[in-house]
């Protein structure tokens, strides 16, 4: 066994669950000292590994996160906005590193993690990959270097069963392209185009949403004028990206003093 940190997964059935836990296992970094499900999850009581489909792996899903906490220097979490938000409270108990690859909050949302953060480290970010935060700068710089001329519109693909739009990643690239603008977000966001709408409002920042298939991810930024079109591309192909750089995030914070992160620090981009 790796004499790294212990990390406990949560949502371990899940896809992006069971990327984590390989990743975590073939790493030689780290271990893995927990697996959580929710409640009534037919994993409930196993040994992660059988229940993946391969050989035990000395850990057992519960559905008690604590207890999967209690041993561990991280927790890495990919769930939904409810169920993160109270891991974090648990992990801020438990004193672990708690790196969120969770998508879909809201302000509120985020500000209810905001108490964890003074009593652990805490890393959150709509994508893990380098590519993408590597994609995040650029977008801030395109949109700072470039005026009201060129319209931005942000346009991702994900598989069919995304529940949230736009994605994470979407909203990290609209948030980037609104600083390089000196505005709010919130302010120039247009997500909602259906029926006679109008002329596109000069300023803002449009989004759109494909769904389908097994699609990993795919984010263009395109900054559009008259004659011209600068377009930025990211495209995952193995969600393997993600679950590294979670991983990667889950050791950069051993040590760290408490906090909100993200990944550019975890990368050093900042």
């Amino acid at each position: 066994m790796s004499t790294g940190p212990g990390i406990a997964v949560t949502g371990a059935s899940g896809r992006m669950g069971q990327m984590l836990i390989r990743t975590i296992m073939d790493s030689g970094r780290a271990h893995l000292t927990g697996a959580v499900e929710r409640t009534g999850h037919a994993w409930i009581g196993r040994d992660v590994g059988e229940a993946m489909g391969g050989a035990a792996m000395g850990v057992i899903v519960t559905d008690d996160a604590l207890e999967a906490f209690a041993p561990s220097q991280a927790i890495i979490d990919f769930t939904a906005p409810a169920a993160t938000i109270a891991f974090a409270q648990l992990a801020a108990q438990a004193r672990a590193v708690h790196v969120i690859g969770t998508t879909g909050f809201s302000d509120a949302d985020v500000e209810a993690l905001q108490p964890a953060a003074r009593h652990c480290v805490q890393i959150r970010a709509g994508n893990m990959s380098l590519g993408v935060n590597l994609l995040t700068m650029l977008t801030e710089k395109v949109a700072r270097a470039l005026d009201d001329d060129f319209d931005i519109e942000i346009v991702e693909a994900h598989h069919n069963q995304k529940v949230d739009a736009p994605s994470g990643t979407a909203l990290m690239m609209g948030e980037a392209a609104a600083t390089g603008r000196g505005v709010a977000l919130d302010r120039v966001s247009d997500r909602g185009r259906d029926g006679i709408t109008g002329a596109r409002t000069r300023g803002d920042i449009g989004f759109s949403a494909i769904r389908g298939g097994d699609v990993v991810g795919e984010h263009d930024v395109i900054f559009a004028a008259a004659g011209e079109r600068i377009v930025l591309r990211h495209i995952a192909t193995d969600r393997a990206v993600f679950a590294r750089g979670a991983l990667k995030a889950a050791l950069w914070g051993q040590g760290r003093e408490p906090g909100s992160y993200d990944m550019l620090d975890v990368l050093g981009l900042r």
